[in-house]
């Protein structure tokens, strides 16, 4: 097993890679840090020929609880030597280039992006104690890693209108009912058993399994290109904006966040 602190990575003889998001004291929260390992780390699998398929999974037992708003500070930041404006959007752009299979073991807290990639994955397994939300309306932001469209894609426009209208929570039942996930397990049993089906997919030529999942994506790849588009775009206009800021300040005083007063 390797240690990139923020992710670990432990590679078995049958070519499942599993990447374990590694945060536990903040629920797998992503700061720039976590971002870069996590991205990091899918270049790598991707350019490893012993690497079939990947399997995500959260420390602690929680996926990720998303962005670490906790992280957040002014000013500029330098210029990255790939060209992205933030670790967020270079691992934004490798989840969904990502050639080879890709499966989301979920347990406990999935929130913002850490519900979104496992949205992005190939395959969503997800444990009893699953507490998934798309909180992008409470928080006056908008959808992100292309959910705008992979969720409607998997569930239905209003099903997924729902979901992103009310931010409610989501639990396995549910997950598994909207689409969201393909099989539920108890907590104990989700990771072995989705080992055990990347174990069933790896044992299959990569190339076939690359090429499988090109043909299945490409029906997706200008919905996918023309959400980016349009959620970085409003992404810009509602980050920081006093909808955004009152919503992160009713998070940090743990209040509810007063929208009404924006309304006069």
């Amino acid at each position: 097993m390797s240690d990139e602190s923020r992710v670990l990575t432990e590679l078995d003889e049958d070519g499942v890679l599993l990447v374990t998001m590694n945060r536990p004291e903040k629920k797998n929260a992503f700061d720039e840090e976590q971002w870069d390992a996590f991205c990091q780390t899918l270049r790598d699998a991707e350019a490893n020929p012993a690497v079939a398929v990947v399997v995500l999974t959260g420390a602690g037992g929680n996926f990720s609880s998303g962005a670490d708003l906790g992280s957040f500070s002014g000013g500029e930041r330098p210029p990255r030597e790939d060209g992205f404006a933030s670790g967020f959007f270079a691992a934004e752009a490798e989840v969904l280039a990502f050639g080879k299979p890709l499966i989301a073991a979920v347990t406990g807290v999935a929130v913002g992006g850490g519900c979104t990639i496992a949205i992005a994955s190939d395959i969503v397994y997800v444990g009893e104690s699953l507490r998934a939300r798309l909180p992008f309306a409470n928080l006056g932001l908008v959808p992100e890693i292309a959910s705008s469209y992979t969720l409607q894609s998997s569930i239905g426009r209003q099903r997924a209108n729902e979901l992103m209208f009310t931010a409610e929570w989501i639990d396995a039942a549910k997950a598994v009912d909207l689409g969201m996930a393909a099989r539920a397990y108890s907590d104990e049993a989700l990771l072995p058993a989705a080992l055990e089906k990347a174990r069933e997919i790896a044992q299959w030529p990569i190339s076939g399994l690359v090429a499988i999942k090109k043909i299945m994506n490409q029906a997706h790849r200008a919905g996918i290109e023309a959400a980016l588009e349009i959620e970085h775009d409003e992404m810009s206009k509602a980050q920081g904006s006093p909808e955004n800021i009152e919503a992160i300040k009713a998070f940090i005083e743990k209040r509810p966040a007063d929208f009404k007063q924006f309304r006069k």
